[in-house]
């Protein structure tokens, strides 16, 4: 069985409320559209993005994917597509803070404390991730190359895992999705140091950013975006990122994403075509630097 977080659900919700406005009959009638099912894949595998990327470039075909398979994996895994060549950008949809959580027993109870113990003692501080390459290492990578500290990867076999971990205490501190870790702080189990992003969470508005807390310029997201396949006319694209639009002002949308710790961000096909380059830019550097291997 796959388990879907709720910010999936929340993207799903979005796709769904988009395929029924569209196929409505509301979208423009100068993009002649639609005269037959409009397929929306919601996908988190390669193979979702490969089968859009070979599909007819007539506005017929869509994805909803997230950060991790359109900007991290292409640094990760060799693919049958290429992110940038082979689909049209349509929007960033959403965007989801992460957090740099610790065990309770830990001694930092500040960013800039724990940087000192890293840096005082190399390589004997132990982090969690639910996994090599997933948002939660590329997070931790990204810390100790801004902080020029060494520190020591335990990756578990999923995000429950290596939760469990830190609160056993094999691992000191782990980066996780900011939502699915609100049980553990509001329970005291964890101590949370930071948000991932530069704006802080709302629902912890006084917990300071990493950029902050002194990582100046640390920026790390899950976020959710769609695009067709490449060739797809731009005024059906166009056409696309305003119904999307609309869709994610409709308040039951809103609602569900706010639901799932997650932000709208919108904006052009411009805007996420930007966004999506400096992504993956961001990351093969990250990848390089920090020598993260899958294999």
């Amino acid at each position: 069985m796959i388990k879907f977080s709720r910010l999936a659900w929340a993207v799903t919700w979005a796709a769904l409320a988009l395929l029924a406005a569209v196929q409505s009959g509301a979208a423009a009638p100068e993009a002649n559209l639609p005269s037959k099912p409009v397929k929306l894949v919601v996908t988190f595998a390669p193979i979702g993005m490969e089968y859009v990327a070979k599909s007819p470039a007539d506005g017929y075909t869509a994805v909803f994917t997230t950060a991790g398979t359109w900007a991290v994996n292409p640094s990760l895994y060799t693919s049958s597509f290429d992110v940038i060549k082979d689909f049209a950008p349509i929007m960033q949809v959403t965007s989801s803070p992460g957090l740099l959580v610790v065990n309770p027993s830990f001694p930092a109870k500040t960013v800039a404390e724990l940087i000192a113990m890293a840096k005082a003692q190399p390589g004997k501080l132990d982090y969690g991730s639910a996994g090599i390459g997933g948002f939660g290492h590329i997070s931790a990578v990204m810390f100790t190359l801004m902080t020029g500290t060494e520190m020591t990867h335990v990756p578990y076999k999923g995000a429950g895992p290596a939760m469990v971990g830190l609160l056993g205490g094999e691992v000191q501190m782990l980066f996780n999705d900011a939502l699915a870790t609100m049980a553990y702080i509001d329970a005291k189990t964890v101590r949370p140091l930071a948000v991932t992003t530069l704006k802080r969470a709302a629902f912890l508005p006084d917990l300071p950013t990493l950029d902050e807390s002194g990582v100046k310029g640390f920026d790390n997201s899950s976020w959710a975006a769609m695009a067709a396949p490449a060739g797809t006319p731009k005024e059906i694209v166009d056409k696309l990122n305003r119904e999307m639009a609309a869709v994610l002002a409709l308040p039951a949308i809103r609602e569900k994403i706010a639901a799932a710790g997650a932000s709208i961000v919108g904006g052009t096909p411009e805007q996420f075509a930007d966004y999506l380059k400096a992504e993956i830019a961001k990351f093969e550097r990250i990848v390089r630097e920090g020598k993260i291997s899958v294999q």
